[in-house]
């Protein structure tokens, strides 16, 4: 089941698909790193960056700076992750997360760098 514009996409901020896609309709930002800049989404843990790159793919297009190389995090895979915004199931998603954080050692900000 895909998620629902309710559902959380950035988990370390509390950022839903909602939210997301307004942004990315309304702002119609270039990169996808714009909705970081704006909404916060994807700079605690890592986790939701490869969502976000999908949203905004499916919403303003693909961009991708020919300079731009692989990171540590764009080079863990899992079913979840690598899936569709519009394909993936929210409790997978959200179980995917907790076998991300494991497996890389991320730690989600405190409750003080949220409220930063």
């Amino acid at each position: 089941m895909a998620l629902k514009p309710d559902d959380t996409v950035c988990f370390c901020f509390h950022v839903p698909l909602r939210k997301i896609e307004n942004f990315c309709k309304v702002e119609k930002p270039k990169a996808a790193s714009q909705i970081s800049e704006c909404l916060s989404a994807g700079t605690g843990c890592g986790w939701c960056v490869p969502m976000l790159r999908k949203i905004h793919g499916r919403l303003c297009g693909e961009y991708k700076p020919w300079w731009k190389k692989m990171d540590a995090e764009e080079d863990y895979h899992s079913a979840e992750r690598d899936a569709r915004d519009t394909e993936v199931d929210s409790q997978k998603y959200e179980q995917g997360r907790q076998k991300y954080l494991k497996v890389t050692g991320r730690k989600p900000p405190t409750q003080e760098e949220c409220n930063d």
